[in-house]
């Protein structure tokens, strides 16, 4: 049985609907560059870190909310910078 609901959004609209749906849980978000139809993220940081990221999972308190947030694409990310 999982601890948490993982929730998976795109984009900064969605993140933020999600985080008002759950407004009184405890919520972890974690950014991540969006993934190509491979599966992979662009972002080398980000697929180091997910089995990191899904591990720390089975420590966080039963009931929580787990917002698995892609971004975007480098490009967009670059756009604002």
């Amino acid at each position: 049985m999982a601890r948490c609901e993982e929730l998976q959004v795109s984009g900064y609209e969605r993140c933020s609907r999600a985080l008002d749906d759950n407004r009184g849980k405890t919520v972890f978000v974690y950014f991540t560059g969006s993934k190509s139809a491979d599966g992979r993220s662009w972002c080398p940081d980000c697929e180091q870190a997910e089995p990191i990221v899904r591990e720390a999972l089975k420590n966080i308190p039963a009931g929580a909310v787990f917002i698995y947030c892609q971004v975007g694409d480098r490009s967009y990310l670059r756009s604002w910078w």
